[in-house]
């Protein structure tokens, strides 16, 4: 009797296994992510499963992480890179570009500490900050990890430029789970702006992530279209001096995706890469002189300035037309500025800005959000 007992349970136990391994193979569905390249994400009944897939340039590394609904028992738990328990109630981010995201999802009031608040721009967040809901942790690199334990997050949301960080081994050995966030690493407008469905998986919010990020694609689109009416193309110039070196974008990057969609010509929009070229001065004054604009010129805020630092930029065309943008000049009340923060979530209003400045006449109505016309 007792080995009969014995066998049964047997059954029993390998019938829950089989329906487990059924779970894995047939019972998920996969959240559709469009033009990012740097996540996954694998919805089953009581957990997800969230793939980071390039958390740096260059990286061979992938990371698991295991969204919990609720205290189900998941097969092999000990193959995730760390264990969220679902719904999440409180977390630290560590970039401004993950602001904007708790924002339209209407969950910032989960975030309780952030490094160097002066970053931050959104007036919402500001108040929260004045507040003393959110907790400065010191600089990025160096995380005051004394703070962050105290502060006790259901998860803290990172971002790495290469594999070694002390800092988020010191967090994990604290049992604080720690998620990569690579959405600076995308290159497509619409890339970065997906990235809210990786907040949407942490909040349980997805369709109203999808709906968001469907709006986003929605107007990017149409003002992509409407560029494209245009009876010109004009010439556009980028980047500027540092030191004796000149840094402007290559034309495969974020930056000149904009430029093209909004039917402008890229001086350099032949170059091979993602990321900046650095060039002499000879080449750029050469191949950029008679530019009809200049567009994101560094981290200067006036016409002066520029002069002021190099002569040089007074013989470039655009220059003497005051035809010169830079997005630098919109700031929020700490000095944080407005672009670093919200144009990677917010590509259709980058887009449209960018079609004013090359094409006013077809956004005759459309104020500019993140440029500024230089004086």
């Amino acid at each position: 009797m007792r080995n009969v007992v014995l066998l049964i349970l047997i059954f029993l136990l390998l019938g829950c296994k089989s329906d487990q391994q059924k779970l894995e193979k047939t019972d998920s569905i996969q959240t559709p992510v469009e033009f990012a390249k740097g996540f996954e994400i694998e919805n089953f009944e009581h957990y997800k499963i969230l793939t980071i897939l390039n958390p740096w340039p260059g990286s061979d590394k992938s990371y698991r992480y295991l969204l919990k609904k609720s205290d189900v028992k998941i097969p092999e738990e000990d193959n995730f890179d760390a264990i969220i328990q679902l719904p999440v109630r409180s977390m630290v981010v560590t970039s401004t570009t993950h602001i904007p995201s708790l924002e339209m999802l209407e969950i910032d009031q989960l975030l309780t500490g952030f490094p160097n608040l002066d970053y931050i721009s959104s007036e919402k967040t500001r108040t929260r900050i004045e507040q003393g809901h959110i907790k400065e942790l010191g600089k990025n690199e160096d995380i005051n990890t004394e703070v962050l334990i105290e502060l006790n997050p259901d998860v803290v949301i990172t971002f790495a430029v290469e594999g070694s960080n002390k800092t988020v081994t010191t967090i994990q050995r604290t049992g604080i789970p720690v998620l990569y966030n690579s959405d600076w690493t995308e290159t497509h407008p619409l890339g970065k702006a997906e990235w809210i469905k990786f907040f949407g998986a942490l909040a349980d919010k997805e369709m109203l992530a999808d709906s968001i990020f469907s709006n986003i694609k929605m107007n990017y689109h149409f003002a992509r279209e409407t560029a494209k009416r245009a009876e010109s193309k004009p010439s556009v110039l980028s980047g500027a001096m540092y030191k004796d070196i000149w840094y402007l974008p290559q034309g495969n990057s974020w930056a000149a995706a904009f430029i093209n969609d909004a039917n402008g010509s890229y001086l350099w929009k032949e170059s091979e890469g993602t990321g900046s070229l650095s060039l002499n001065l000879e080449s750029v004054l050469d191949k950029g002189k008679h530019a009809d604009y200049w567009i994101g010129p560094g981290q200067f805020t006036s016409l002066n300035q520029m002069k002021e630092a190099h002569s040089v930029y007074e013989e470039f065309e655009a220059f003497q037309q005051g035809e010169v943008y830079s997005f630098t000049t919109k700031k929020g009340a700490t000095g944080g500025v407005l672009y670093y923060e919200l144009a990677p979530n917010r590509p259709d209003l980058v887009l449209k800005d960018i079609i004013k400045i090359l094409h006013p006449e077809l956004l005759p109505d459309h104020e500019l959000h993140f440029f500024s016309r230089l004086e």
